[in-house]
């Protein structure tokens, strides 16, 4: 079965892989700089491959549980720390009924684990799975994006937020680890 991906980044998949068709803009922030992070959030949730090149480099520090660009000429060495650094399952969340689990691994010297359960936190969570701006979000959620936002939990973006945790559907670790 071939995955639901967003629409607003042009791919096509090809079995496993999926193919972008432009560069993502991962500098400029804002909607295309969330869209982006979304898509990608989402090939990882179904670990797929992806061929993609960003626009321009930024803080790839938040990112390396998502899928990493494909290699190009004379690239910056974050991008090459990227790739070396990825991993499947670095960061993921489980869903329960009235809560969230976030592992994440990102880090090698430390990995955390968050459970959500706060109303507020739980809805921005979920709210942000999709990209929002930040001024749709009532006063409650805004300060729920940004309390997830200093837990690298949230990307915050140009006025926009998004979830970085991917709901993974194929587990790379034993059950009991998380």
């Amino acid at each position: 079965m071939t995955p639901a991906l967003p629409a607003a980044v042009p791919h096509t998949i090809t079995g496993r892989r999926v193919r972008v068709h432009r560069p993502l803009a991962l500098a400029g922030g804002g909607r295309e700089t969330a869209t982006a992070v979304q898509f990608l959030r989402e090939c990882q949730s179904h670990a797929l491959t992806v061929d993609w090149v960003p626009d321009a480099v930024r803080d790839t520090a938040p990112l390396l549980h998502l899928p990493p660009p494909a290699p190009q000429s004379d690239e910056p060495p974050a991008l090459n720390d990227w790739r070396s650094r990825h991993a499947y399952g670095l960061l993921y969340h489980r869903r329960g009924p009235d809560f969230v689990t976030v592992m994440d691994r990102r880090e090698s010297t430390a990995s955390a684990r968050f459970t959500l359960s706060h109303p507020a936190l739980l809805a921005a969570f979920r709210t942000l799975a999709e990209p929002t701006p930040l001024d749709d979000l009532s006063a409650t959620h805004r300060k729920a994006a940004s309390v997830l936002a200093a837990e690298r939990l949230v990307l915050l973006t140009g006025g926009w937020a998004v979830s970085l945790p991917p709901r993974l559907r194929q587990w790379p670790v034993p059950c009991a680890a998380i």
